[in-house]
C-alpha cells in the first residue's frame, strides 16, 4: 500500500468531536478521509471531510479497504458510538465478525484496542484523538460562580474513588453520588443516562464525578462533557459536576459554563496528586 502522508483517516461516531477534529486537521494541512457510521455520524460532519465512506457498525473490512484505496497510513477514533447498538444495529462483514468472535469481554477498551490492533496490522497507525485538539482538555479549577461546599467536596472525593474503581474494571467513567452514597454507575447506557437515573434517585443535589480510566488509552474513548451534560443535570436538579482535569475533553466551554451558572450548578476540574489527594487548583 502506498501511503499519502498528507491524508489522515477519521473513524467517526456522533457528536461534535468529529467536526472539530476535521477542522483542526485541515487547518494543519491534512486531507481528511472520513469513515462515517450510519445512524451516528451527522451529515454536517460528512460534508466537512475531503472524502467520506459510509459504513454500518462492524464493517471493519470495508474500513480497511477504503483507507488502503486512499493511501491512508494514520487514523483516529473520534465521536461516540451508541453502545447499545451492538445488540440491535451491528452488521459486521467477514473481517468484523472474525474479530468480534475473538474478543472475550465485549467492553469498550477491549473492543477498541482489538480494532486498533487490526488496523495497525494493516499498516494504519492509530493516533491519539487529541493530536490536534490539546486545547480542548478540561482545565483545573472552579469554572463557575458557585463553589462546592464542604459536603459536596466530601461527595467528590467519595465519587472519585468509586469512579476510578469502575474505570479499572472497564465498566464506565462516571458515577452519581449524594451524601457519600452511590446512586448510579455509568455502564453501557452512557453518561447522560446515568446522570438522569442517579439524579432522579437523589431528587436534588446530586454530585456527578467523571474521571479517566486507569491506564486510559488516549487514542479513544476519552471522557467528554459539554452543554448537554449540564442540561441533563439541570433536568434532575443536579448540583455539582467534577471532572478530571487534563484527562478529559470539554466542548463549548463558554456555553457550558453559562448554562451551569444559569442552573446554579458547580463545575470544577480536579487533578489527582501522586499521593491520591485531590487538587482543585485554587488560586
Amino acid at each position: 500500500m502506498s501511503v499519502d502522508p498528507e491524508k489522515i483517516g477519521i473513524i467517526a461516531g456522533s457528536g461534535q468531536f468529529p467536526l472539530l477534529f476535521i477542522e483542526a486537521a485541515q487547518k494543519a494541512g491534512r486531507k481528511t478521509i472520513l469513515i462515517a457510521h450510519r445512524n451516528e455520524t451527522s451529515e454536517d460532519v460528512a460534508a466537512a471531510a475531503d472524502e467520506v465512506c459510509w459504513v454500518r457498525l462492524g464493517q471493519l473490512g470495508k474500513v480497511i479497504k477504503f483507507f488502503h484505496s486512499r493511501g491512508v497510513g494514520e487514523t483516529v477514533f473520534v465521536g461516540a458510538i451508541t453502545k447499545t447498538r451492538i445488540f440491535r444495529d451491528i452488521l459486521p462483514d467477514f473481517k468484523g465478525m472474525t474479530l468480534w468472535n475473538k474478543i472475550d469481554a465485549k467492553q469498550d477498551d477491549a473492543i477498541l484496542r482489538a480494532v486498533a490492533g487490526v488496523l495497525e496490522d494493516e499498516g494504519i497507525k492509530v493516533l491519539e484523538s487529541t493530536c490536534y485538539l490539546k486545547h480542548l482538555f478540561f482545565p483545573c479549577g472552579i469554572l463557575t460562580k458557585k463553589k462546592p461546599d464542604k459536603t459536596q467536596l466530601l461527595d467528590i472525593a467519595f465519587g472519585w474513588e468509586n469512579a476510578r474503581a469502575i474505570g479499572a474494571m472497564d465498566i464506565g467513567q462516571c458515577v452519581v453520588v449524594r451524601n457519600r452514597s452511590v446512586l448510579a454507575v455509568e455502564a453501557i447506557e452512557g453518561t447522560d443516562a446515568a446522570i438522569a437515573r442517579g439524579g432522579a434517585l437523589a431528587k436534588e443535589k446530586a454530585v456527578v464525578v467523571k474521571v479517566r480510566k486507569p491506564g486510559q488509552d488516549f487514542r479513544f474513548d476519552l471522557p467528554a462533557t459539554g452543554v448537554k451534560t449540564i442540561e441533563t443535570m439541570a433536568s434532575v436538579g443536579g448540583a455539582v459536576l467534577a471532572v478530571e482535569a487534563g484527562q478529559s475533553l470539554l466542548f463549548d466551554p463558554e456555553a457550558m459554563i453559562k448554562a451551569a451558572n444559569d442552573a446554579g450548578i458547580v463545575v470544577v476540574g480536579v487533578k489527582e496528586n501522586p499521593d491520591g489527594s485531590l487538587d482543585y487548583c485554587h488560586e
